[in-house]
């Protein structure tokens, strides 16, 4: 007996589509990295890319518990001197609310080529509207 191994080339992918209005932002992150990396097929394979295409819609409307609105900080690093940035989560809000989901998945994914080509699948919008209808997108329930 050998043992199966999913090639990209087999995979038939879908589009789904979830809805992060008043839902929890690890919820909804944990739910698109999962479709995206393919971890609810039977074919999956950790080496290959099975996974199916998602959009997200209503990014800005995405909940955080507890304190995280003001005391979870987002830094970036320039590699210079004084080059530290620091955001809160409500200032990130105002600036570009899809980047919050953004980042939580590209957490979640794996962190090499494969998470890169992966994390391609994703897309990201702030309201209720997403120019992917011709792609017959399913709605993914959470």
């Amino acid at each position: 007996m050998k043992t199966f191994s999913a090639k990209a080339e087999e995979i038939d992918r879908k589009w789904y589509v979830i809805d992060a209005e008043n839902k929890v932002l690890g919820d909804v992150a944990v739910a698109a990295a999962n479709l995206l990396r393919g971890k609810n097929k039977p074919l999956f394979t950790p080496h290959c890319d099975c996974g199916d295409f998602v959009v997200v819609i209503n990014a800005d409307k995405v909940r955080l518990t507890g304190n995280k609105e003001q005391q979870k900080l987002y830094t970036s690093y320039s590699g210079y001197v004084g080059g530290q940035k620091r955001e809160t989560v409500e200032k990130l809000r105002e600036r570009r609310p899809e980047l919050i989901v953004e980042r939580a998945v590209r957490g979640m994914v794996p962190h090499n080529r494969l998470g890169r080509q992966i994390f391609k699948k994703l897309k990201i919008y702030n309201g209720s509207e997403h120019p992917h209808e011709a792609q017959q997108v399913e709605t993914y329930e959470l």
